[in-house]
Protein backbone atom coordinates (compact mmCIF):
# COMPACT_ATOMS: atom_id res chain seq x y z
CA UNK A 1 0.00 0.00 0.00
CA UNK A 2 3.02 2.51 0.69
CA UNK A 3 4.24 1.80 -2.56
CA UNK A 4 1.10 2.53 -4.35
CA UNK A 5 0.91 5.65 -2.30
CA UNK A 6 4.55 6.58 -3.17
CA UNK A 7 3.50 5.95 -6.59
CA UNK A 8 0.46 8.32 -6.62
CA UNK A 9 2.38 10.87 -4.37
CA UNK A 10 4.72 10.22 -7.38
CA UNK A 11 2.57 10.44 -10.30
CA UNK A 12 0.53 13.91 -8.63
CA UNK A 13 4.26 15.38 -7.95
CA UNK A 14 5.25 14.46 -11.49
CA UNK A 15 1.64 16.41 -12.60
CA UNK A 16 2.60 19.50 -11.13
CA UNK A 17 6.05 19.52 -12.43
CA UNK A 18 4.74 19.10 -15.78
CA UNK A 19 1.96 21.42 -15.02
CA UNK A 20 4.39 24.41 -14.27
CA UNK A 21 6.97 23.32 -16.45
CA UNK A 22 4.92 22.92 -19.97
CA UNK A 23 1.58 23.62 -19.92
CA UNK A 24 1.45 27.15 -17.85
CA UNK A 25 4.10 28.46 -20.10
CA UNK A 26 2.53 26.99 -23.09
CA UNK A 27 -1.08 28.76 -22.21
CA UNK A 28 0.72 31.95 -21.29
CA UNK A 29 2.38 31.85 -24.96
CA UNK A 30 -0.72 31.12 -26.49
CA UNK A 31 -2.43 33.91 -24.77
CA UNK A 32 0.56 36.40 -26.39
CA UNK A 33 0.32 34.96 -29.30
CA UNK A 34 -3.36 35.46 -29.51
CA UNK A 35 -2.71 38.80 -28.89
CA UNK A 36 -0.11 39.54 -31.17
CA UNK A 37 -2.50 38.26 -33.86
CA UNK A 38 -5.53 40.23 -32.87
CA UNK A 39 -3.15 43.11 -32.70
CA UNK A 40 -1.84 42.13 -36.62
CA UNK A 41 -5.23 41.83 -37.81
CA UNK A 42 -6.56 44.93 -36.06
CA UNK A 43 -3.43 46.95 -37.83
CA UNK A 44 -4.62 44.83 -41.13
CA UNK A 45 -7.70 46.22 -41.09
CA UNK A 46 -6.68 49.80 -40.23
CA UNK A 47 -4.06 49.26 -43.02
CA UNK A 48 -7.26 48.55 -45.86
CA UNK A 49 -9.47 50.87 -44.65
CA UNK A 50 -6.57 53.48 -44.99
CA UNK A 51 -5.66 51.88 -48.41
CA UNK A 52 -9.30 52.08 -49.00
CA UNK A 53 -9.61 56.11 -48.45
CA UNK A 54 -5.99 56.94 -50.32
CA UNK A 55 -7.56 54.84 -53.54
CA UNK A 56 -10.32 57.24 -53.68
CA UNK A 57 -9.11 60.35 -52.95
CA UNK A 58 -6.56 59.42 -55.53
CA UNK A 59 -9.49 58.78 -57.76
CA UNK A 60 -11.08 62.39 -57.16
CA UNK A 61 -7.50 63.77 -56.90
CA UNK A 62 -7.91 65.12 -60.82
CA UNK A 63 -11.39 66.62 -60.60
CA UNK A 64 -9.96 68.49 -57.37
CA UNK A 65 -7.09 69.67 -59.04
CA UNK A 66 -9.49 71.47 -61.40
CA UNK A 67 -11.88 72.08 -59.43
CA UNK A 68 -8.69 74.44 -57.33
CA UNK A 69 -7.50 75.40 -60.38
CA UNK A 70 -11.18 76.92 -61.15
CA UNK A 71 -11.72 78.43 -58.05
CA UNK A 72 -8.26 80.39 -57.91
CA UNK A 73 -9.22 81.55 -61.35
CA UNK A 74 -13.02 82.70 -60.56
CA UNK A 75 -12.14 84.22 -56.62
CA UNK A 76 -8.59 85.23 -56.60
CA UNK A 77 -7.55 88.34 -58.18
CA UNK A 78 -4.13 88.28 -59.12
CA UNK A 79 -1.65 90.74 -56.99
CA UNK A 80 -1.10 93.44 -59.20
CA UNK A 81 -4.98 93.80 -60.10
CA UNK A 82 -5.65 93.41 -56.36
CA UNK A 83 -6.30 97.11 -55.35
CA UNK A 84 -8.33 98.04 -57.98
CA UNK A 85 -10.58 94.92 -58.05
CA UNK A 86 -11.07 95.36 -53.98
CA UNK A 87 -11.94 99.47 -54.96
CA UNK A 88 -14.56 98.52 -57.74
CA UNK A 89 -16.34 95.65 -55.07
CA UNK A 90 -16.09 98.12 -52.16
CA UNK A 91 -17.62 101.19 -54.44
CA UNK A 92 -19.74 98.55 -56.09
CA UNK A 93 -21.48 97.42 -52.74
CA UNK A 94 -21.79 100.67 -51.19
CA UNK A 95 -23.90 101.72 -54.33
CA UNK A 96 -25.87 99.27 -54.31
CA UNK A 97 -26.83 98.80 -51.02
CA UNK A 98 -27.60 102.70 -50.86
CA UNK A 99 -24.54 103.78 -48.33
CA UNK A 100 -21.71 106.47 -48.34
CA UNK A 101 -17.98 105.25 -48.28
CA UNK A 102 -16.04 107.45 -45.97
CA UNK A 103 -12.74 105.58 -45.97
CA UNK A 104 -10.92 102.96 -47.18
CA UNK A 105 -7.67 101.39 -46.73
CA UNK A 106 -4.76 98.63 -47.83
CA UNK A 107 -2.38 96.81 -46.35
CA UNK A 108 -0.78 93.94 -48.37
CA UNK A 109 0.39 91.04 -45.86
CA UNK A 110 4.07 90.72 -46.75
CA UNK A 111 4.03 87.41 -44.80
CA UNK A 112 5.72 85.05 -47.43
CA UNK A 113 5.31 81.63 -45.86
CA UNK A 114 1.21 81.06 -47.23
CA UNK A 115 0.53 80.21 -50.43
CA UNK A 116 -1.64 83.09 -51.08
CA UNK A 117 -1.46 86.42 -50.28
CA UNK A 118 -3.54 88.67 -48.08
CA UNK A 119 -4.65 92.40 -49.29
CA UNK A 120 -6.00 93.74 -46.20
CA UNK A 121 -8.75 96.03 -45.93
CA UNK A 122 -10.12 98.59 -43.85
CA UNK A 123 -13.59 100.33 -45.31
CA UNK A 124 -15.49 102.71 -42.89
CA UNK A 125 -19.32 103.39 -44.77
CA UNK A 126 -22.13 105.54 -43.58
CA UNK A 127 -25.71 104.94 -43.45
CA UNK A 128 -28.79 103.21 -41.84
CA UNK A 129 -28.28 100.38 -40.10
CA UNK A 130 -30.73 97.97 -42.65
CA UNK A 131 -28.12 99.08 -45.25
CA UNK A 132 -25.11 98.33 -43.25
CA UNK A 133 -26.13 94.73 -42.58
CA UNK A 134 -26.90 94.30 -46.04
CA UNK A 135 -23.64 95.52 -47.31
CA UNK A 136 -21.33 93.18 -44.52
CA UNK A 137 -23.80 90.72 -46.08
CA UNK A 138 -22.55 91.42 -49.72
CA UNK A 139 -19.44 91.45 -48.79
CA UNK A 140 -18.89 88.38 -47.03
CA UNK A 141 -20.82 86.70 -49.77
CA UNK A 142 -18.85 88.55 -52.99
CA UNK A 143 -17.70 86.44 -55.58
CA UNK A 144 -13.93 86.96 -54.14
CA UNK A 145 -12.50 85.00 -51.46
CA UNK A 146 -12.95 87.50 -48.59
CA UNK A 147 -12.46 86.80 -45.03
CA UNK A 148 -14.23 89.47 -42.74
CA UNK A 149 -11.64 90.15 -39.55
CA UNK A 150 -13.76 92.24 -37.45
CA UNK A 151 -17.04 94.83 -37.76
CA UNK A 152 -17.96 97.68 -35.34
CA UNK A 153 -20.95 100.23 -35.52
CA UNK A 154 -21.05 103.47 -34.14
CA UNK A 155 -23.39 106.30 -34.13
CA UNK A 156 -23.21 109.57 -36.12
CA UNK A 157 -24.89 112.82 -36.15
CA UNK A 158 -28.39 112.56 -37.19
CA UNK A 159 -30.02 108.63 -37.33
CA UNK A 160 -27.07 107.29 -39.04
CA UNK A 161 -24.50 104.67 -38.03
CA UNK A 162 -20.58 103.85 -39.37
CA UNK A 163 -19.68 100.55 -40.28
CA UNK A 164 -16.29 99.77 -39.77
CA UNK A 165 -15.31 96.59 -41.28
CA UNK A 166 -11.84 94.66 -41.01
CA UNK A 167 -11.00 92.38 -43.97
CA UNK A 168 -8.37 90.50 -45.72
CA UNK A 169 -9.06 89.67 -49.49
CA UNK A 170 -6.73 86.95 -51.04
CA UNK A 171 -4.62 87.40 -53.76
CA UNK A 172 -2.51 85.23 -56.17
CA UNK A 173 0.54 85.46 -56.19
Amino acid sequence: MRVLEGAAVGLVALDLVLYLALVRPLRALRASKEAEYASARDQMREGRARVARLEKFKAALPDAEEQMAAFMKGHLPPRRQGYSRAARLIRRLTDQTGLQMTGITYKLDKEKDEPLERLGLEVAVEGPFSNLLNFAHALETADYFIALRDLSIQPVEGHTLVLNVGADLYLTP
